[in-house]
């Protein structure tokens, strides 16, 4: 481990050299993956400094107590060892983090889809609570969020959302929220009072570029349809509404939320590209008998994950055992507390099976 942390130090010093030389700056491309290989590289390389520093210090401490006989003092130089020894164990903790093999999805946009469950009208206003909580995350982190298909109920709430995040590490936030999440509260039809308990279900999809994943056109049947619902004049009478099939998996997706033919296939194939990238994932890893095992939990969207106790004011994460109340701050898209907490969990799993 210290031959590959004194390689890693190298390489840093190599590549900031490298970023500051005028001949490989006027070659732009090459620059620019030099300057992204060394800020993949800038939180180890401070770990590795600080651990060296630290156990710098330790020994330097550990002498002058050999060689001090005042007893006041020795005390304060244990109480200085003890601090730096500490400081040894966060940064060598540290450094085994970030030596963990990077998840290959992590820096990508994602798409999305959230799904009224069980519990009808219940249950897609609990949805659009959902689509509304991750969209002002999203706002909260700067991140870019395009509606992408919707299917609204007669009540203000949401059948169905598919929306696409972009944003830098959207994915390493927003992974681990697939999977069923349940809501406990009275509806506001509910004369007597009465706690009814709905869900809905939510699938977090890494956005899939045509260099991931080659699809092949033969593979695909697309239909084109009327639009249906509102959109005006070309509702009924243009063709606009697609529908993509793929024929080996029966993967299909329909768009109609675009007036345009080609904007809804442009959408549906972002969406199909999306699920099949994550079927092709979910077999590699099932091949590997670690289905899912990269995230707290399965991530399947058939476990539940999550409930939301509104009498209560209760948020509780099953996969952790991390409950809050924080329900109002929380669905207005304050995700930090669990989001830091599953990646946490995630990564002690990961050290303990490395």
């Amino acid at each position: 481990m210290i031959e590959k942390l004194r390689a890693v130090k190298e390489r840093y010093d190599q590549l900031t050299e490298l970023v500051s030389d005028p001949a490989v700056i006027s070659r732009q491309s090459e620059w620019r993956a030099y300057i992204k290989e060394r800020a993949s590289l800038t939180d180890l390389v401070v770990a590795i400094e600080g651990l060296d520093k630290a156990l710098g210090d330790v020994a330097e401490l550990k002498t002058a107590f050999e060689g001090q006989a005042d007893a006041e003092f020795r005390e304060m130089l244990e109480s200085e060892i003890r601090v730096q020894q500490d400081n040894v164990e966060r940064f060598t903790t540290d450094i085994k983090v970030l030596l963990l093999p990077k998840d290959p999805n992590d820096e990508k946009n994602v798409i999305v889809e959230v799904r009224a469950g069980t519990g009808g009208n219940e249950a897609a206003l609990f949805a659009g609570n959902l689509y509304r909580m991750y969209t002002r995350f999203a706002e909260r982190q700067g991140w870019k969020i395009e509606l992408l298909s919707a299917s609204l109920s007669d009540l203000g709430g949401c059948k169905e959302a598919i929306f696409m995040i972009e944003g830098k590490g959207a994915y390493s936030k927003l992974k681990y929220e697939s999977g069923v999440h349940r809501v406990q509260r009275v509806p506001d039809t509910e004369a007597s009072g009465r706690i009814h308990t709905s869900t809905a279900t939510v699938a977090v999809l890494p956005e899939a570029e045509e260099v991931d994943l080659l699809i092949d056109q033969n593979d695909l049947r697309i239909d084109t349809f009327c639009s249906s619902g509102p959109g005006g004049q070309s509702v009924n009478t243009t063709y606009s509404a697609v529908r993509i099939t793929h024929l080996p998996t029966g993967v299909a997706v329909n768009m109609q939320d675009e007036k345009s033919q080609t904007k809804n296939r442009d959408k549906a194939m972002k969406v199909l590209r999306a699920r099949l990238l994550e079927l092709e994932q979910a077999k590699r890893d099932a091949e590997l008998t670690e289905t899912r095992r990269g995230q707290v939990g399965s991530g399947d969207r058939s476990e539940r994950i999550r409930t939301y106790n509104f009498p209560q004011n209760r948020i509780s994460d099953h996969r952790i055992n991390l409950t809050t109340h924080r329900l109002e701050a929380f669905l207005d898209g304050d995700l930090h507390e669990f989001i830091d907490a599953l990646t946490t969990h995630d990564q002690v799993e990961k050290l303990q099976r490395a």
